[in-house]
């Protein structure tokens, strides 16, 4: 079975969380999801992280603090979901791959539909986040 590396970055202000939804079609259809994506072989995590938030959110992203791992299986693929805290740097939203955006609160993500893996980060969130002071 193959292994890959995928990644998501959080990105928290004032106690919220920016998330985007997927548009309709493909695997995470319509689903919430925190923004991030697979790596090209060579490249570094934080070298993922900052070329898929450009891609899909036209943000400049710094990489911080490395939050938590998890993994899943996709077609044939063992993925490990690698995710970092995000701090927003540059550049206005402009949505690629994603029908919507919003910032929430704790609360919020719990009222969103995620996909299993962002759902496992959704609940580390929930649970475990501490924020920044």
């Amino acid at each position: 079975m193959e292994e890959r590396i995928t990644t998501s970055g959080v990105a928290e202000k004032k106690g919220e969380f920016l998330v985007a939804k997927r548009l309709p079609g493909g695997p995470l259809s319509e689903k919430w999801e925190f923004v991030g994506g697979k790596n090209r072989w060579g490249e570094s995590v934080p070298d993922t992280l900052k070329r898929e938030w450009m891609e899909e959110l036209n943000l400049e992203v710094e990489v911080k603090e490395h939050l938590l791992d998890t993994e899943f299986t996709y077609k044939e693929t063992h993925f490990t979901l690698v995710c970092h805290k995000v701090e927003i740097i540059g550049g206005d939203i402009k949505l690629s791959v994603h029908q919507d955006y919003k910032w929430v609160d704790k609360e919020g993500l719990k009222l969103l539909d995620f996909g299993k893996s962002d759902g496992v980060i959704r609940d580390w969130i929930i649970e475990r986040y501490k924020f920044s002071s």
